[in-house]
């Protein structure tokens, strides 16, 4: 069977797997991941070898810029304390504490030590994005949580690269110090000075699937070329992402949006499940070479470090907290977050690619390197199944569960919507102006009264009757040869928009897992 065949061959179990997880309310990321090792370790298994050096901007950097391009700057800045806590000090906490542990239990040299305190520090962006996505918790937890995943990677990276040059070479140089003090601001800065270049750009791109393919190929060589300047790639394209979109002049139109949301959407959760499912068939390869008793005492390690991770962060989180809230006792302040909440983001710890990549990074004569990659992959298998799988219920366990409190905020919202195009509407005096805003005020009366919502709901359903009819009457102008194929579909897409403007809420959501 060739490469090709196997691949489609795993997609398609990908593919019913994810029914799996959608109708048993499972995360996908945790069941691809544990499908892939059950995969693995079946006689004949295929082998599909993860190259880091191309994983990372591979997978790694769509799921950045999918995901900053989600959280504005205005975000960033309101919860920089405990988002930079976390993702430096949390971060720095755990691998110096793993350190420790490779260093008095394993035998490793502190600076190989280290370097798997670096690889197993950091959660994952898009494990945590695609977990919560389904999620209804608490704005400001689900904000730190998203935020912290976008940072913590850079912050760790850079961590692994010293302790790596440490390892190898015996000591940092004053240059390579020089260098890596100056990789997170640089990369913010190149990012920042690509993402407010990229506006001017794309205004000279007038197809909206050039556009997308401008897009993904940016994101691509933002990250490769930020690497050959020696600044933190991923901190290069979160400041780009966010950079865009920050941007109050967005010369995008709203047909290039609209296609923009659902290529990328797309595409990320394609990279996602082909990610997550890659990592699990990476079991076989990992233990392949490895004896009765030394891998018996590798896991019997692997399972000490991936305590220390989970119960870190736990312990961290929490200190963090309640911190904070005798801190804002003393002055008189509520407290910001409740010790419920950070429990909540204690837990959601997901570790993913980017530690197993960056395992793989290492050189062959690393010191005990089947063991540190082991250890890397249990940490990754064992936080996405175990916190992947139990988050939903740990989210009901603590009273976080927001779905109604979610579903009322969205409707006052689309309530506030509604009426700012009445106020619109109201100085316009003519019959159209009239006959529109007699619409609107359907659909507020439904939002604003719900026994009034009959009217609304009869209006959504004449509409979508109409748009039916309308669309047999150009089915039979197809049949007839009365248009070409290329305006059959142009006319056939402004049905389908139109049909989505009627249709119930829920309807329209994309959802992925």
């Amino acid at each position: 069977m060739s490469l090709f065949e196997s691949l489609l061959l795993l997609l398609m179990a990908a593919v019913a797997l994810l029914q799996v997880a959608r109708r048993l309310s499972l995360p996908y990321p945790s069941l691809l991941a544990l499908a892939g090792v059950g995969v693995a370790l079946l006689p004949g298994a295929p082998d599909f070898p993860i190259d880091p050096r191309t994983a990372l901007p591979l997978f790694i950097a769509p799921a950045l810029m999918d995901a900053a391009f989600d959280f504005p700057v205005a975000r960033a800045k309101r919860f920089w304390v405990p988002l930079f806590t976390l993702a430096v000090g949390g971060v720095l906490l755990t691998a110096m504490l793993v350190a420790w542990a490779g260093w008095a239990l394993a035998g490793l040299p502190f600076a190989a030590a280290l370097v798997l305190g670096a690889i197993v520090a950091p959660p994952d962006a898009a494990a945590a994005t695609a977990i919560l996505s389904g999620m209804a918790i608490p704005r400001n937890t689900d904000a730190i949580i998203r935020g912290e995943s976008l940072f913590n990677d850079a912050a760790a990276l850079l961590l692994f690269g010293v302790a790596l040059s440490v390892q190898t070479a015996g000591a940092v140089t004053a240059p390579q110090v020089v260098g890596f003090a100056l990789a997170a601001p640089g990369g913010v800065l190149f990012g920042m000075l690509v993402g407010w270049l990229l506006p001017l750009a794309t205004r000279y791109i007038s197809g909206a699937l050039d556009s997308n393919l401008f897009q993904f190929v940016n994101t691509f060589l933002v990250w490769i070329v930020a690497e050959h300047l020696h600044v933190s790639p991923v901190l290069a394209v979160v400041a780009m992402a966010m950079t865009v979109a920050g941007r109050r002049a967005d010369p995008s139109s709203p047909r290039l949006r609209v296609q923009s949301y659902a290529v990328w959407g797309a595409v990320v959760f394609v990279l996602n499940v082909t990610a997550f499912l890659l990592m699990g068939l990476q079991a076989r390869r990992i233990v392949g070479d490895m004896s009765g008793e030394h891998l018996r005492q590798a896991l019997m390690f692997a399972g000490i470090v991936t305590a220390i991770v989970v119960v870190v962060r736990l312990v961290f989180a929490l200190s963090f907290n309640r911190t904070v809230a005798w801190y804002r006792a003393r002055l008189g302040r509520e407290p910001a977050a409740s010790w419920q909440q950070a429990t909540l983001a204690g837990w959601c710890g997901m570790r993913g690619l980017v530690t197993l990549a960056t395992a793989f990074i290492l050189p062959e004569n690393f010191p005990q390197r089947d063991t540190v990659v082991l250890t890397a992959f249990s940490v990754v298998l064992a936080t996405l199944v175990v916190q992947g799988m139990t988050l939903a219920p740990v989210i009901r366990l603590l009273g976080l569960d927001h779905r109604a409190a979610g579903e009322q905020e969205l409707r006052a919202v689309r309530l506030g919507l509604v009426k700012a195009a009445l106020e619109r509407m109201a100085v316009e005096a003519d019959e159209e102006g009239t006959r529109l805003a007699a619409l609107y005020r359907i659909e507020a009366d439904a939002f604003d009264e719900p026994a009034r919502a009959e009217a609304f709901d009869r209006h959504c359903a004449l509409a979508q009757a109409a748009v039916a009819a309308q669309r047999v009457e150009l089915e039979r102008c197809r049949v007839d040869f009365q248009l070409s194929d290329d305006d059959y579909n142009f006319l056939l897409e402004q049905l389908d928009w139109r049909e989505l403007t009627v249709l119930p809420a829920e309807a329209t959501r994309i959802t992925g897992g």
